[in-house]
């Protein structure tokens, strides 16, 4: 790096540049190695940075924050950002950093992993798992966690809708970046096929998708991974029961005893595997019709609190029917983050506090 002396020094440059951090990868473009030259000339600051890849969406966003934070320093008149391209072998010693070893293992498999895995299970479909999983991840988020999702119903995958995402996600050589919306990092085969197209695959197929959400996603400090499993019991919970054996369980299930009896079913297969189960959620327990007005249990009452007292965990909360939660869900707004103070919203939230409490 040359520069020209004045006012303002490349090494005053290069430390606010520290504080710019790249918006998918969430470290320091510095650390990262991504600030090639800095020139000073007559009150003119020149960044030139390489991006990690030429097709980078988020480019705007980093030159953005890289002119927001040299523009702070004194003497400095205006600021100029030019991008280029890491080479191959400048990919290889980025990807060196975020995943360090000969075997550049995910740190989430890592036994040192600090990550909370949870996997939100159900014994049948339409019990709104994908509901819980969406509004439990931005209520964890909204509480200060740094949390990531797995959409692992690969036949029938929600999250993107209900989250409000869509597009592909960047793809650094083999490390694939989440995308994040409402401070939730996300990953769903949603995100790799076509709109309306069906995914027709065979057991393999989902255990190889699934391995690839785990160990070729860079989900970076997470606190929290949760998990939306398929209904029942098959291929994709056995493979994450395998492959993250340190993961606890959630189970939604809805008040009629058909549905406890079924989800049921989910518990068994966790204590089978060894993954505890941490809560029961019972999902359209009871709908109000006004503010103040008593509950109407339009499918019955008291299966969660039998299935509770079935796997032997803790009932963490009851979620009436609540139009906010269908509104949010097709509006891609999550109604935890929509509509806080919503009835449904309240329960959610109480919900993630006793899963960090637990």
């Amino acid at each position: 790096m040359s520069a020209q002396k004045l006012a303002v020094t490349q090494e005053q440059v290069l430390a606010a540049l520290r504080d710019v951090m790249d918006p998918e990868l969430h470290r320091s473009i510095v650390e990262l190695n991504m600030v090639k030259e800095i020139t000073i000339r007559e009150g003119t600051v020149r960044v030139d940075a390489l991006l990690t890849i030429s097709g980078c969406p988020m480019r705007e966003t980093i030159i953005d924050s890289i002119k927001d934070k040299v523009r702070e320093l004194p003497g400095v008149e205006r600021v100029d950002v030019q991008l280029g391209v890491m080479t191959q072998e400048q990919r290889q010693a980025l990807l060196g950093q975020l995943r360090p070893g000969p075997q550049r293992q995910s740190p989430l498999l890592a036994p040192t992993s600090t990550t909370r895995v949870i996997t939100v299970a159900s014994g049948k479909g339409g019990v709104g798992k994908s509901t819980v999983t969406a509004n439990l991840a931005v209520a964890l988020a909204r509480r200060g966690r740094t949390v990531g999702v797995v959409d692992a119903d690969v036949y029938g995958f929600s999250i993107p809708k209900m989250m409000g995402v869509s597009g592909k996600p960047t793809i650094i050589d083999q490390m694939i970046i989440p995308i994040e919306k409402w401070g939730v990092r996300l990953m769903s085969i949603g995100f790799m096929v076509d709109e309306g197209e069906a995914v027709i695959w065979r057991g393999p197929m989902l255990h190889k998708a699934l391995t690839t959400f785990l160990t070729e996603v860079h989900w970076g400090d997470i606190t929290d991974l949760l998990i939306d499993l398929p209904p029942g019991t098959g291929d994709i919970a056995l493979s994450i029961a395998q492959t993250l054996p340190r993961a606890e369980m959630l189970i939604v299930t809805t008040p009629q005893s058909t549905a406890t009896g079924v989800a049921y079913r989910a518990g068994k297969m966790a204590e089978k595997v060894n993954t505890p189960v941490i809560g029961v959620i019972e999902n359209m327990a009871y709908y109000l019709s006004a503010p103040g007005a008593d509950p109407v249990y339009i499918f019955g009452r008291g299966g969660g609190e039998q299935l509770a007292k079935l796997v032997g965990a803790p009932l963490l909360g009851q979620i009436p029917l609540d139009p906010a939660i269908r509104e949010g869900s097709d509006r891609g707004e999550p109604v935890a983050l929509g509509s806080p103070d919503a009835p449904s919203a309240r329960v959610f939230y109480q919900i993630a506090d006793a899963i960090l409490a637990g």
